[in-house]
């Protein structure tokens, strides 16, 4: 079995500056992304998506923005469908796949395809386990480190229960599991400083036009579109579409909130999310050392496909 593509996963709440840290990971790294954004998919939709510019991107290619129309049918299969190929190209030309967005489900339903672990052999285990207690842990982690470098860049010396799975993946396989994996990174804020951004990003997108966008989307395609249900353009929607309209003022109060409680989910998903382990706050001014232990992670790994 070959192994399957080495990629950074980037993901985080809404507003918390992922794909402007992933545009510097590809930077450093000679990669593309790979978008994770339920809405940023769809055409048309664009100052409520927040999708970046031209001048953001910096020339990175982004992959997976604008692909399908607003009425096609999108969910999580189709979605790592379409990731898998775009993913496929990008290594296939010998660049890395940074995949970036807030989407959960999606991020989840795409690196659990990409993952094919081998099932726990018993009496393997039981092996590795006897060598830990008449070796001792200085020599099973000596051993990890000559056969799974970048695990043990990310296991406790004395994390038995990990050492000792990661030795069995590669004596069961032949690969280390820290190439059979994504690396996954998650971006976060403290919390009162993420209000701040979120309310400054609303005031923005209604400062650029969103109610004349969702205006004109609520005539070309209706109110009831998929992506007419996300965050900010629904609110929008219902303001628009109300017999009796509020103020602006309460219209960015409300789109606000509702983006705080959809960054609370967020937060609640990628909590109990085993494929984000590296965390950080993008604002951090080590941020240089971070892309520094990135390009370590991701130096020599292999640039196959296994199941895609």
């Amino acid at each position: 079995m070959s192994a399957p593509p080495s990629i950074v996963a980037i993901a985080g709440p809404t507003g918390v500056g992922k794909t402007a840290f992933a545009v510097d990971v590809c930077l450093s790294l000679g990669g593309e992304l790979v978008g994770a954004d339920s809405v940023q998919v769809y055409r048309h939709f664009n100052i409520g998506a927040n999708k970046p510019s031209p001048q953001d991107l910096q020339g990175v290619v982004h992959h997976l923005i604008d692909v399908i129309d607003p009425h096609e049918p999108m969910d999580a299969a189709r979605y790592s469908q379409l990731a898998d190929r775009a993913i496929e190209d990008v290594i296939a030309r010998g660049r890395v796949p940074v995949v970036v967005g807030g989407t959960g489900l999606w991020l989840r339903a795409l690196l659990r395809g990409l993952l094919e672990l081998p099932p726990v052999d018993a009496s393997l285990r039981r092996a590795l386990e006897a060598e830990w207690d008449a070796l001792g842990e200085e020599v099973m982690f000596g051993r990890l480190r000559e056969v799974d470098p970048i695990s043990a860049t990310s296991i406790h010396p004395n994390d038995r229960v990990r050492v000792v799975r990661a030795l069995e993946v590669h004596a069961q396989t032949g690969q280390a599991l820290g190439e059979l994996r994504a690396l996954g990174l998650l971006l976060d804020m403290p919390k009162q400083h993420h209000k701040s951004i979120i309310a400054a990003r609303t005031q923005a997108m209604l400062d650029a036009g969103l109610a004349d966008e969702v205006r004109d989307l609520l005539e070309r395609f209706g109110p009831d579109v998929r992506p007419m249900a996300a965050v900010g353009y629904k609110q929008m929607r219902d303001h628009l579409l109300a017999p009796q309209r509020c103020n602006v003022p309460d219209v960015c109060e409300t789109i606000t909130r509702a983006t705080l409680l959809y960054a609370r989910r967020q937060r609640t998903w990628f909590a109990s999310d085993p494929n984000f382990t590296l965390r950080c706050d993008p604002q951090n001014a080590r941020q240089p050392e971070l892309l520094g232990r990135l390009q370590a992670h991701m130096q020599d790994r292999p640039r196959s496909l296994s199941n895609t």
